[in-house]
Order: C-alpha cells, then structure tokens, then sequence
C-alpha cells in the first residue's frame, strides 16, 4: 500500500502551525508548508513564518525559496511538494503538509490542469484595464464570460481575476472549463484535516490580535527594508499578500497608520472567509476545531 501523507489545513490564524509543532514533538516530522507567501525570502513577519527556533527544532520545507520578485505557482508547489514528501520518506520522517494555501493543496491532490503559459504583454493590458475602471468592473467582465470562476472570487482579488480573463482571451474557454482536467497521480496517499473553527467571534479574536502584533514586531519597516533591497512594485505577486498590500499602501503615502490597522485586519477577515470556503470545496477532508478546547487528539 502507498504511505499515508498528512496535512493540517485552515485559514489564517486558526492554529495551523502551534498543532503541527505540538504533533512534531510527539513523532519524527519534518514539515511542508503550504503557503503561497511564505515562499518568498525576507517576507517574515507579515506571512507569520516559522520562527528560526522551531526551524531549528523542526525542518520546514518550501520556505524562503524564492526572492520576492519572483512569481511561484501552484504546478511548481506541486512539483516542490512531491520531491519534498519523497526525500523526507527517503529519511525514515514523517512529512506533515501545514498552511493555508487552499488552491496549493487542491493542484497536489488533484492534479494541474492544462492551462496556457503567462502572456506577459495580454496581462499588462489587463492591468491597464484595471488601472482605469477597478478591478471590481473587471470581475463583471469576467462573470459575463464565466460565472463559476467570478462567483468563488472577491471582486477584488486581482491576481485570479487577471488569470481568468488571461485564459480566456487566449483560449476563447473559461478557466472553470479546463480546470480539473489533469490526473492526481502521487506516490502516496493524502489524509488532510481541516481546521474550521466554529467560533468566529474568538479567531476574528486572533485575526485582529495576530495583525497588531505583525506592525509592532516591525511589517511596515520590513517592507521598507524590502522596496531598498529589491527593485518592487505593488503588482507583484508577493506585494498583493494581506499585509503587505496595506504596508505598501501607507509608505505611498496613500493611508494613514489607523487605516492600515483598519485595512489589514479586514483583509485579513476576508483572506480567512475565501479560505473556509475553499475548505467546504474540497473532497475527503476531516474536520477539526482547533479553537475547541476539546480538540484533544483529533489529529493522531
């Protein structure tokens, strides 16, 4: 029979990472994480990434691979998570999947769908075409042409809504039509949970707590050390992250330090709503209430 992976999932804030350390003092895990923005090197503090004490108690995949000019994608995670699993099954540990990252664990589990290839000169045309009319009347447009894929995305979620229109533009086929065509071949078999927690009150809680601990552990002087060092701008992959968007914001000169507070903590309500809606979506995960105080030993 093929090994068993597991992976704990669950939107930000829910207690991903302190469970996945409490299960790593127990057996002999390393971890792979699962996070679209914890990828990127010196992008620490606004992606909550492991602190060096648990990496040096622990080993963590997939963190600081890239710089944050580059642009990652869920078929290179998918790549990078198998040799990952495997080399750690090569040791005798036991890889643990942990993140957030919904659209990350569904490539792995269900496979990369046959998409074209980035067309850099199209989606400057979309951004143009954001620039003048909002990225809101974008998602129209994009709801005119394909209604599945506009109805799971926020008007404002750019990065998506620029891929959908992308796709169509060059296919004449809605993204929602050639998604899930690719087999889910892996070498092992996945068990993830999700980590939902019921009492939205109490992570709504840890949301707003987890936002001002970031700005006083230094988000917006980490994103000013990052604009010197590397040559950024606000359409990049890694500058939309919760968190970093609103920085930029401010260091432009466009918010005050209130309406970032105000800004950050929305979004990142918003970025835990989509999450928890991507958890509903996605086939053969157990449940588990991370904030249930008897949680006890759901994850064995």
């Amino acid at each position: 029979m093929a090994p068993t992976v597991f992976a704990l999932l669950g939107p930000t804030a829910s207690g991903k990472s302190r469970l996945a350390m409490e299960i790593a003092a127990r057996y002999p895990v390393e971890i792979v994480s699962v996070d679209s923005a914890q990828v990127y090197r010196g992008m620490d503090i606004g992606t909550a990434k492991p602190l060096p004490v648990d990496r040096a108690q622990v080993r963590h995949h997939l963190v600081d691979l890239l710089d944050p000019t580059e642009r990652y994608s869920a078929g290179r995670f998918r790549a990078d998570c198998v040799d990952a699993i495997m080399e750690i099954q090569k040791r005798g540990r036991v890889p643990l999947l942990v993140g957030g990252s919904m659209l990350y664990y569904k490539a792995l589990a269900q496979g990369i769908d046959e998409l074209p290839v980035a067309e850099p000169g199209l989606r400057a045309q979309i951004d143009a075409r954001a620039a003048r009319h909002g990225w809101p009347t974008l998602h129209g447009d994009l709801a005119r042409v394909d209604p599945v894929t506009a109805a799971r995305l926020s008007p404002n979620d750019a990065q998506r809504i620029q891929r959908a229109l992308e796709v169509w533009e060059l296919t004449g086929k809605p993204i929602s039509a050639l998604q899930g065509s690719a087999p889910a071949s892996l070498p092992f078999e996945l068990k993830g949970y999700a980590l939902v927690p019921e009492d939205r009150a109490e992570l709504h809680r840890r949301i707003e707590e987890r936002f001002e601990r970031m700005l006083k552990e230094g988000l917006v002087e980490e994103l000013r050390a990052l604009r010197k060092q590397y040559d950024l701008h606000a359409a990049l992959p890694s500058m939309r992250c919760v968190g970093y968007r609103q920085a930029w914001s401010l260091l432009e000169g466009e918010i005050g330090k209130s309406e970032l507070r105000e800004r950050g903590i929305a979004a990142t309500r918003q970025l835990a709503k989509r999450q928890r809606t991507w958890l509903r979506s996605l086939p053969g995960l157990q449940p588990a209430d991370r904030l249930a105080a008897d949680l006890g030993h759901a994850v064995s």
